[in-house]
């Protein structure tokens, strides 16, 4: 159980204690989000809200994993990730960088962690046996040493981790809405993971970085919860989903258990993606219309929300661990048409209240 108490108990506390130092920087050198100043079309408060979360969740993170991990490439490749994935957050915090360049940096970032040797090597076929990813391989020598190198593995798991960015941080719309559902989403990688450790002891490394995880964003979500005094800004939303790409990876490849636990968030970024390159536009390019903004529109409030997300996380990460892959899909399929249709009736009614 230490594995799972202590590192989680370390990463909170540090996070926790760190945010109102964070809360007194961001607003000494104008890193809040102020909407009068700053029209942002996602955006779902009123008021100044200091940003720059990232920095306290990073804070728990690194701190306890310097505590509890022992060293390897592949844990300083995931902490010098990181930090870059914060200080691009609190660069955007200052000056709204492009989405476009952003989004470059956010390759960077997933390159430093597959450089380190964070690939995903093969994808459990849902029906049986496994797609291999590391079939064709290339060698490159550097400063007298030689690296082998998977050619799908890498470009599988690049897109992976700089999707999970973007695809979960558009699910940070409402206060505490965010942090609860990825540190639910964390804590059922552990447990994943923790039931592998018996056959492989390179699980328990994933189990204390998943703890480490859901910790960091337990204390991060005591602030940001309902009325929020720090919101995560785009270095904590960005970081969230390069620790949960991350985690599945060295889980054993367990991208399909994460599709299923983070379904909603990821769901609803797909149909914003669609959406929008329908109507023409680019799908980096902010709206109001993702299912947290149409429930607000709906009536719901934030806590309500937030709830939502937390339930269905839990929901779908119980389901994850019990059934089978073959079923795993099926809930998957299921879940994708349910959002789709949900999403499809509410813009529907609107249309209606606005013709009416």
């Amino acid at each position: 159980m230490d594995i799972f108490i202590f590192p989680f108990i370390t990463a909170a506390a540090i996070t926790l204690l760190s945010v109102p130092l964070i809360i007194r920087l961001a607003r000494r050198y104008g890193l809040v989000d102020d909407p009068k100043k700053r029209y942002h079309p996602a955006n779902t408060h009123s008021g100044i809200i200091p940003r720059a979360g990232g920095a306290a969740i990073a804070a728990g993170i690194i701190g306890a994993g310097l505590w509890y991990l022992s060293p390897s490439p592949q844990v300083y490749g995931i902490y010098i990730g990181a930090v870059l994935v914060v200080a691009v957050g609190l660069w955007d915090d200052v000056v709204d960088l492009s989405p476009y360049l952003r989004l470059l940096l956010n390759f960077l970032a997933a390159g430093i962690v597959v450089w380190s040797g964070v690939m995903t090597p093969f994808i459990t076929n849902p029906f049986g046996g496994v797609f291999h990813l590391d079939q064709f391989s290339f060698t490159v020598s550097l400063l007298g040493s030689e690296y082998q190198f998977f050619l799908f593995s890498i470009l599988f798991s690049l897109l992976w981790i700089v999707w999970m960015m973007n695809a979960v941080g558009w699910s940070a719309g409402v206060d505490g809405q965010f942090p609860g559902f990825v540190a639910i989403a964390s804590i059922v990688i552990a447990i994943l993971s923790q039931r592998l450790a018996a056959s492989d002891v390179s699980q328990t490394l994933v189990t204390e970085l998943s703890m480490i995880t859901a910790g960091a964003f337990i204390g991060f979500l005591y602030w940001n919860f309902y009325p929020q005094k720090i919101m995560p800004g785009y270095g904590g939303k960005s970081l969230a989903g390069f620790m949960l790409a991350i985690l599945s990876i060295l889980s054993g490849a367990k991208v399909g258990t994460a599709l299923l636990v983070l379904g909603v968030p990821l769901i609803d970024a797909f149909y914003t993606i669609l959406r929008r390159i329908l109507k023409g536009q680019s799908p980096f390019r902010a709206d109001r219309g993702h299912l947290h903004h149409l429930l607000l529109d709906l009536g719901w409030g934030k806590r309500r929300i937030a709830f939502f997300y937390w339930g269905i996380t839990a929901f779908l990460g119980v389901i994850a661990l019990t059934l089978q892959s073959p079923q795993k899909l099926f809930v998957f399929l299921f879940l994708f048409v349910v959002i789709g249709a949900v999403l499809a009736t509410v813009r529907l009614f609107d249309f209606f209240r606005v013709v009416s």
